[in-house]
């Protein structure tokens, strides 16, 4: 360790300490992360030099954000990984190749994280440093994320280092550790350390109030003189021009050579040895002085002595050597292996419009955005747009630019590229009106899009009017947005059966609608795909399970095989919901589980109606409360269509509970809205609660929705559901009969044991125990089969009315284990490996295992074997 370094430790020891036992917890399989984050100067890249050489036992592998690659997918991933993919094989060897850009293909970020995941864990200690944090690309910051929450049972230690202030990050969500400056006693000690020696007391004074506890600035200011810098720079700025005048003092070749290495962010010896050739540099005795000045160094890569010395050569540099060091950069890179950072350099130094380099430039982010680089692509696009000679093409790259900004996350910047474009622009309309909702989750979204749409025609204004109601289904009530698309629709004609449906349910009802529908999710040409938000509210308008499996069918498979996470999450919702309405409630605590492990590889909020819906059902009372009670705050702060759901949720489990003016008021403001498949599914809670209250003209006027709305369907689930609904509203025995015909022959089974619950009910009022106790048993055995614990405990009460005692459920081994281990338990009981189970929860098979022991502990065995038969008889 060099004297800077140790020097700079000085007062460190508690981070030391930190670092220390995250090695020692690798020693023993117990990995983790940390981000150590502070100002520059404060000793991060020292802490990382300590930790390497404290790393006994461990393989190294570092690298370092770039400010000239933030914009470049994986780069950093890249510099780590890249020596070590050729151990890899199958699926996970091709997924980082297709990060690298050394195949072809859409990158997976979930794939690429399991992949890395298996490149470091397995096997001996890996440490992982990761200097200039804050410069990472998104696409690698999102895959560092993903490993930092994993490796709780791996061998690995991931350090990084990160610069405040920054913009937020991935690495945000990783634990992390704050430096602050150092107290006066150390500050005073380490600046006597220094080798320059401060002697007169005003002097030293100065530095101590200018460094504020800096090391770097109590190790480097001296060497500026203490006076000579001016207070208004900070304390950053003030050492980056340490750094500058260390390097003005050099020769001129000395400092070229300097800029070019300050440029090119790989440090790569051999490209930066092949440029300065090109500007005619004497590299041998250039690097010798560069060397001597302590501001750089050599070994596999060339290194700084730190970030804001690279920083600081760089800019110290004229416009025209920096430009002449991006061509000669330029040239140096291998177009064939490297296209993207080659053209990258030519933009760098170019002076006016060239459109052949504007048109390099889109390729390059035409190949960033396929390789998952949106950031790259708009930052190329932005670049082409600026070179561009031709207006037409200039107004394309921009707006091309702003959509890939905003794709990026950077909101404020794709606005500003806007601003250039009319105001009556209707394709700068529709970007508008994204960045509306993302900026503020408001209702002006949905209406920028809509005026878009109102000045296109065809297909484009039919989609555009689609689109508004997609935005408003996934992120607003969409009952207003409703309206204002049926009155669009109603002038755009024919040419989308999802419009036209729209426009049918608004006007004439679900009888005209309901064959639209049916043609819609029955031809070949999948065009509802378009809008799959949009597709499993309307496909939720028919009531049938068959519909609803297809549709979510397509939306699992083609999210698995396209790798679309939302496309993936949401058909893995629908498969929960499915599940809840066919009883299935394992299977529904499988598919939320997984939703939950990808929304958290992701670094996302999980979808949260799912669980809604199986905690209602279930009746569960504080859990569902719980719930609901989050679910609510996150519903009105985004103003999300979960408002709705939660109304519902609330409904379903209060009518178990048989709190029925409760559930009564929630029924109402789930109905209130309008919207499509909640209203109507509200609709059954709505009509029970409201007889149970006495509100018979209530109850009526929603049976009568709820039949218009069922009968066109032709289900037997929507026959059965409308049929014991009209038994409870007129008392009608055959009523109850008919439900109980329909439902038997349906897939829906909580609602035909609702059905002979409240048979059974209506049967013992009219004094008739013993048909009610036939009744009540029946529902109460299948509502306890199937999970939903209210509805089976309100059975209960009813049958010891008529003079029997229901069977009490016993508890169960699995009861104790949570949603994931449930998963986990379901699918090794199935004969899937841990490696297996891993891959599709984005775990590695070590953390499976550790998953094992607590679920054989919970659960009382201590085999794979013994899960079988416990699920089996759970």
């Amino acid at each position: 360790m060099d004297a800077l370094t140790s020097a700079s430790l000085l007062g460190r020891d508690d981070e030391i300490r930190c670092l220390a036992g995250m090695l020692t917890a690798a020693r023993d399989g117990r990995g983790g992360a940390l981000v150590l984050r502070g100002e520059a100067g404060m000793g991060k890249s020292a802490l990382l030099g300590h930790v390497r050489e404290s790393a006994d036992g461990f393989r190294v592998l570092e690298a370092s954000g770039s400010e000239f690659e933030t914009e470049l997918p994986f780069a950093a991933l890249h510099q780590l990984c890249a020596p070590l993919v050729d151990s890899l094989s199958g699926q996970h060897r091709e997924a980082l190749e297709v990060a690298f850009g050394l195949a072809s293909g859409k990158p997976d970020v979930l794939r690429i994280g399991m992949a890395t995941l298996e490149l470091l864990g397995g096997g001996d200690p890996v440490l992982c440093l990761l200097d200039d944090g804050h410069w990472l690309d998104e696409a690698s910051a999102q895959v560092f994320a993903f490993l930092g929450r994993r490796l709780a049972s791996e061998p690995v230690v991931l350090v990084f280092a990160a610069r405040r202030p920054w913009a937020p990050s991935r690495l945000d969500e990783l634990p992390g550790l704050e430096l602050r400056g150092l107290a006066d006693a150390e500050a005073r000690a380490l600046l006597t350390s220094g080798p320059v020696a401060v002697v007169d007391d005003k002097v030293r004074e100065r530095l101590l109030a200018e460094a504020r506890g800096n090391p770097l600035a109590l190790l480097e200011l001296p060497k500026a003189g203490g006076f000579a810098l001016p207070d208004v720079a900070s304390v950053p700025n003030r050492i980056e021009r340490g750094f500058q005048e260390r390097a003005g003092r050099l020769p001129a070749g000395t400092r070229l050579l300097l800029t070019v290495a300050g440029a090119e962010p790989t440090g790569e010896p051999q490209l930066l040895w092949a440029a300065a050739a090109e500007l005619g540099i004497d590299v041998a005795s250039a690097w010798v002085e560069a060397e001597a000045s302590g501001l750089v160094s050599i070994s596999a890569r060339v290194r700084f002595c730190h970030p804001l010395a690279r920083s600081a050569v760089y800019l110290a540099a004229s416009p025209a050597q920096r430009q002449a060091v991006h061509l000669a950069l330029a040239s140096a890179t291998d177009p064939r292996t490297d296209p993207d950072r080659r053209v990258w350099h030519r933009a760098q130094a170019g002076t006016g419009p060239d459109d052949s380099l504007a048109a390099e430039l889109e390729r390059s982010a035409d190949r960033a955005r396929s390789r998952g680089g949106v950031a790259a692509a708009a930052a190329f696009l932005e670049r082409a747009a600026a070179l561009s000679l031709s207006a037409d093409l200039r107004t394309g790259r921009t707006l091309a630019a702003a959509e890939a900004k905003l794709d990026a996350g950077a909101v404020d910047v794709a606005a500003e590229l806007l601003t250039t474009f009319p105001a009556d622009d209707p394709r700068a309309d529709l970007l508008r009106g994204r960045i509306a909702f993302v900026r503020d989750k408001s209702n002006n979204g949905p209406s920028f899009v809509l005026n878009a749409a109102r000045r296109m025609t065809g297909a484009a204004a039919r989609d555009g009017v689609l689109d508004a109601l997609e935005i408003a289904l996934a992120f607003g009530r969409p009952s207003g947005v409703m309206d204002a698309v049926v009155r669009e629709a109603r002038g755009l004609g024919r040419g989308s059966d999802a419009l036209e449906a729209l426009v049918l349910l608004a006007d004439e009802g679900h009888g005209a609608a309901v064959p639209l529908l049916r043609r819609l999710f029955s031809g070949d040409d999948l065009a509802w795909t378009r809008h799959p938000a949009l597709a499993t509210v309307l496909a939720g308008e028919l009531w049938d399970t068959e519909v609803h499996s297809s549709v979510t069918g397509w939306l699992v498979k083609t999210g698995q095989q396209n790798g679309s996470p939302f496309v993936l999450r949401l058909g893995l919702a629908q498969l929960a919901i499915g599940a809840v309405i066919t009883g299935e409630f394992g299977e529904a605590v499988s598919a939320i589980a997984e939703e939950e492990a990808i929304a958290d590889a992701l670094g996302l909020p999980p979808l949260r109606y799912q669980r809604l819906h199986l905690a209602a059902f279930r009746g569960q009372e504080q859990e569902v409360l719980a719930e609901i009670e989050h679910s609510l705050r996150e519903a009105t702060r985004r103003e999300g269509c979960l408002i709705a759901n939660t109304h519902w949720a609330s409904a379903v489990l209060h009518n178990g509970l048989g709190d029925y003016p409760v559930a009564l008021a929630a029924a109402r403001e789930a109905v209130a809205p309008g919207d499509l498949y909640l209203a109507g599914m509200a609709l059954p809670e709505l009509i029970e609660a409201a007889v149970r209250c006495g509100e018979t003209a209530v109850a009526a006027e929603a049976l009568e929705d709820l039949v218009s709305r069922t009968s066109p369907c032709e289900t037997s689930w929507a026959a059965g559901v409308a049929a014991y609904s009209q038994a409870l509203v007129t008392g009608e025995e055959e009523s109850f009969v008919k439900a109980l015909r329909q439902l038997g022959s349906s897939a829906a089974r909580p609602h035909l044991a609702r059905a002979h619950l409240v048979y059974g009910e209506w049967l013992r009022r009219a004094g008739r125990r013993v048909d009610a106790r036939t009744q009540l048993r029946t529902a109460h055995d299948l509502l306890s089969s199937i999970g939903m614990e209210a509805f089976a405990a309100r059975a209960a009460v009813e049958l010891r009315a008529t003079g029997e005692v229901a069977r009490s459920r016993s508890a169960q081994a699995t009861d104790e284990l949570t949603m994931q281990e449930t998963h986990i338990a379901r699918l090794v009981a199935t004969g899937a490996t841990s490696k297996e189970v891993a891959a599709r929860l984005f775990l590695s098979p070590r953390t499976v295992d550790a998953h094992l022991r607590n679920i054989f502990r919970k659960v009382g065995i201590n085999s794979r074997r013994q899960l079988k038969d416990v699920f089996s008889s759970a």
